[in-house]
């Protein structure tokens, strides 16, 4: 059964985390690895070593984390590291560790997995951290389910305008229906940025247009 965040749909961008459809496109080598990966992480107990700290301890499983694209592919990577995560089920301490010395890719998962694990608002810094960054795929990956829930009107929309300036499809951005609409500061945010884009002779990008409209505020 495919694992469905709590906080709401998953994210165009968000990797399929359902076992069965990942077996079909593994090898069988990959199949074996990610068996022993995923009971050494549900066997993990709870992560009381982590610190939370660049120099922390990290868990057990951490090795298999991170090497989850040389042993099932690349392009199968961010779903076995979400499926480890939430087989493991750490805490905000240990997915900040996890993020923090992690690769691009590693990052992107802990941003994925985010709706799965944590309910508070204990993991924004991780949000905010991405939204900090040029990376396009972190932006996609933090602007999800876990961001709809918990990021402030400011951060969010905020959030929205990073999307629009850095080129991430909105639809990455999860809630964004019901968040945007009459959002009168949004849209006038929206409205300034179409308004120095016309001044300068540059398009007004449809995905922004589509955003204002969301708004209830006037079309650019």
């Amino acid at each position: 059964m495919t694992t469905t965040p709590s906080s709401g749909a998953p994210s165009p961008g968000a990797p399929a985390v359902s076992r069965a459809a990942l077996d079909a496109r593994l090898t069988a080598t990959a199949r074996v690895w990610l068996d022993d990966a995923l009971a050494e992480a549900s066997g993990a107990g709870p992560d009381t070593a982590c610190t939370g700290t660049a120099t922390g301890t990290g868990p057990v499983w951490e090795p298999r984390f991170a090497a989850a694209g040389r042993h099932c592919g690349h392009e199968h990577a961010d779903a076995v590291r979400v499926l480890l995560l939430t087989a493991a089920r750490p805490g905000p301490e240990t997915l900040a560790l996890l993020y923090h010395r992690g690769s691009a890719a590693e990052r992107r998962a802990v941003l994925h997995a985010l709706p799965h694990l944590v309910g508070g608002p204990e993991a924004l810094p991780l949000v905010a951290d991405a939204l900090r960054t040029h990376d396009t795929t972190l932006v996609a990956a933090a602007v999800g389910p876990y961001a709809a829930a918990h990021l402030d009107r400011p951060a969010w929309r905020h959030a929205v305008l990073k999307c629009l300036f850095t080129g991430v499809p909105v639809d990455a951005i999860a809630g964004l229906e019901r968040r945007a609409r009459g959002d009168a500061v949004l849209a006038r945010m929206l409205a300034d940025h179409a308004a120095e884009r016309t001044a300068a002779g540059r398009d007004v990008p449809h995905d922004l247009r589509r955003v204002l409209a969301l708004t209830d505020g006037a079309r650019p």
